[in-house]
């Protein structure tokens, strides 16, 4: 990251602060929900039944420190084996594309997304959690998808 956006990133999480938000359902469930953009969406599946058959629903907004996220959970929870991306993708950040393109291609050696088209596809996360994600967990594409039961029945 360069230090122009760096800058711009600091004053972000200042003036234009973003909590995480997820919601915890059945930690027994092999199955994650991620709204990326999509807050209304996240909102509709916390307060529906699926919420009930998902282990966790939540958000994606940036292609570096939210899939780092993404990859430390599903390494420290065995059990997630899918996780449904859905939602608006993140406009700036396609951060859903580059989640795809991770599990496809991995990184390179400068922990790059390979082939990512995301401003700053920067991880932190080491190579092993990365294979994990890889070889363990299966997305299932569905960018640009709103609405709940469509999605319900896709899962």
């Amino acid at each position: 990251m360069n230090k122009v956006s760096e800058t711009i990133g600091k004053i972000c999480e200042i003036f234009l602060p973003v909590p995480e938000e997820f919601y915890i359902g059945n930690l027994d469930s092999s199955v994650c929900i991620c709204t990326l953009s999509s807050i209304k969406l996240l909102k509709e599946i916390k307060n529906s039944k699926i919420i009930d058959n998902v282990a966790i629903a939540g958000r994606l907004f940036t292609e570096n420190k939210g899939i780092d996220s993404i990859i430390k959970y599903v390494n420290q929870n065995k059990k997630i084996k899918t996780i449904v991306v859905c939602g608006k993708e993140v406009w700036g950040h396609t951060s859903g594309h580059s989640l795809f393109q991770l599990h496809k291609y991995g990184i390179d050696n400068n922990n790059k997304i390979i082939n990512s088209t995301s401003p700053d596809p920067f991880l932190t996360v080491s190579e092993l959690e990365i294979k994990y994600f890889q070889k363990e967990i299966t997305l299932l594409n569905l960018i640009g998808e709103t609405n709940i039961e469509i999605i319900i029945n896709k899962i």
